[in-house]
């Protein structure tokens, strides 16, 4: 397991908890990378600059919206907390994770 890793898939929830509503088609893409650099796991931060995970929103945030293809999210996990990563994010943290089911239009938030 990779303990660095899980600790910062575990914050990221933390940090985004009173956001999330599982199932929602509104979500935000978050940067494990620019995560990790601001919660100081320096070991992980360049190995994931250019990997996102998705907080399903409660309510859609204000700014730009995208419609996203759901089987776009067809191979990522659903961390304890409620954010989707990808699939391959997911093995490299070394524990069991469910299976993320998207909805067959997702609304990506900018804001």
């Amino acid at each position: 397991m990779n303990r660095s890793l899980m600790g910062l898939l575990d914050r990221i929830g933390e940090k985004y908890q009173p956001m999330i509503l599982r199932g929602s088609r509104h979500y935000l893409e978050v940067s494990v990378g620019k995560q990790a650099q601001m919660l100081g796991f320096a070991d992980i931060e360049e190995r994931y600059k250019h990997t996102c995970v998705i907080v399903p929103l409660k309510v859609p945030q204000k700014g730009m919206k995208v419609r996203i293809d759901g089987r776009t999210f067809v191979n990522y996990a659903e961390h304890a907390s409620g954010i989707a990563l990808p699939g391959h994010l997911a093995r490299e943290a070394g524990r069991s994770f469910a299976r993320y089911t998207p909805n067959d239009s997702m609304i990506c938030n900018f804001t």
